[in-house]
C-alpha cells in the first residue's frame, strides 16, 4: 500500500472541512499493565494522536489500517473494548486545529529524527578522529544508518499534512549517509594499506 500524500488527501476529501478522521475509544482492565502498555505502543508507533485517557485520532487514510486494526486486535486479546468512530471539524477552523495538533505530533517527531542525525554524525565524526576504522565499527556505522532509513520511511509515511521539519530530515539522511560512505571508503583503506604503503 502506497503512502498518501497531502496533496493526494487533500484531493480526495475535496475541502478542509471534509478531512474525516478516525477516533479509537480504548478501554482496557487495569491489570495487568502490560497490556495497556502494548496497545499504546502500537498507537504511539504509528503515531497516533492522544486526545486523553484511551482515546486517541488519526486521519482516516490507509497508511494507518494496519495499526489501527493491531491495537483493536491487542485490545480485544486482552479483554479489552475498542470503538472506533469516524469525525470531521464541525467548521473549517475546527479541522485546521484538529490538523494542526496532528502535524505538531509529526514536527516532534522530526525533531527528534533530526537530533538522531546529528549524533549519528557526531560519532562518524569521532570514529574518523580517533582513527578506529575497523570492520566492526563499520558495520555498526551502517546499522545505525538503515535504522535511521526506516525511521525516516515510517515519519514520511504517517506525517500526511507534511510538517515543516520533513525537508530538512530528508538533508540531513542524506548526509548522513554520505558521512557513513565517506568513512567505508576510509575503513576500506586502512585495511588495504600494506606495509609497502606504510613505509
Amino acid at each position: 500500500m502506497g503512502d498518501v500524500t497531502l496533496a493526494t488527501f487533500l484531493v480526495v476529501t475535496n475541502t478542509e472541512q471534509a478531512i474525516r478522521w478516525l477516533i479509537l475509544v480504548i478501554k482496557l482492565p487495569a491489570d495487568p499493565s502490560r497490556h495497556r502498555v502494548a496497545v499504546w505502543r502500537e498507537l504511539r508507533k504509528i503515531g497516533a494522536l492522544s486526545l486523553g485517557q484511551g482515546i486517541w485520532a488519526v486521519p482516516e487514510v490507509p497508511v494507518f489500517a494496519d495499526g489501527i486494526q493491531r491495537a483493536l486486535e491487542l485490545t480485544d486479546s486482552a479483554g479489552g473494548q475498542g470503538v472506533t468512530l469516524l469525525a470531521s471539524g464541525r467548521s473549517p477552523e475546527d479541522a485546521a486545529r484538529f490538523r494542526d495538533m496532528f502535524t505538531a505530533a509529526r514536527s516532534a517527531d522530526w525533531t527528534e529524527f533530526l537530533a538522531d542525525c546529528a549524533k549519528f554524525e557526531e560519532e562518524i565524526a569521532k570514529e574518523i578522529r580517533i582513527a578506529k576504522f575497523t570492520l566492526a565499527e563499520l558495520e555498526e556505522e551502517e546499522q545505525s544508518l538503515e535504522r535511521l532509513r526506516r525511521w525516516h520511511r515510517d515519519l514520511t509515511a504517517r506525517d500526511v499534512f507534511g510538517a515543516p521539519e520533513a525537508a530538512e530530515a530528508g538533508k540531513r539522511l542524506k548526509q548522513c549517509a554520505a558521512a557513513c560512505e565517506d568513512y567505508s571508503e576510509r575503513v576500506f583503506n586502512a585495511l588495504h594499506t600494506t606495509d609497502e604503503d606504510v613505509r
